[in-house]
């Protein structure tokens, strides 16, 4: 059983019996055996599941491509657009879905146009970023 010790195991962030966040208290060195003993924080990746790491990864490798992510994973578009807003609240960014509503459309641009709230070349500009 001397080998079952030595395995590496990933860093968990929330305590498997209460649910609570872990703090790590101390860092070692195999090679030398030095220890450091104090609080040292964790970063928001360490509190992901091993489903949404696994889903962030993917994402960084296909740089965001939705449709890469969709045929790496064998899932469709509507389940990445889910693990993506559910990785982002995992990782702390509220408000995700309401940031995707303020986003200008088509036909707000028209109406702002039309109403003269926006000038032509706002209009195209805006446009042309969507």
């Amino acid at each position: 059983m001397k080998g079952v010790d030595k395995m590496k195991k990933n860093v968990i962030g929330y305590c498997p019996v209460c649910k609570n966040k872990l703090a790590v208290k101390t860092l070692r060195c195999d090679a030398c055996e030095t220890e450091i003993s104090g609080e040292f924080t964790l970063t928001p990746f360490d509190y992901l599941s091993q489903e949404q790491l696994q889903f962030a990864l993917v994402f960084i490798k296909n740089q965001g491509n939705i449709k890469m992510i969709e045929k790496q994973l064998n899932i469709s578009y509507p389940t990445v657009k889910k693990n993506m807003d559910e990785l982002c609240r995992a990782l702390g960014f509220s408000n995700i879905t309401e940031q995707e509503d303020i986003r200008p459309t088509r036909e707000s641009v028209k109406i702002k146009l039309k109403n003269g709230e926006i000038s032509f070349d706002e209009a195209e500009k805006i446009l042309g970023g969507l």
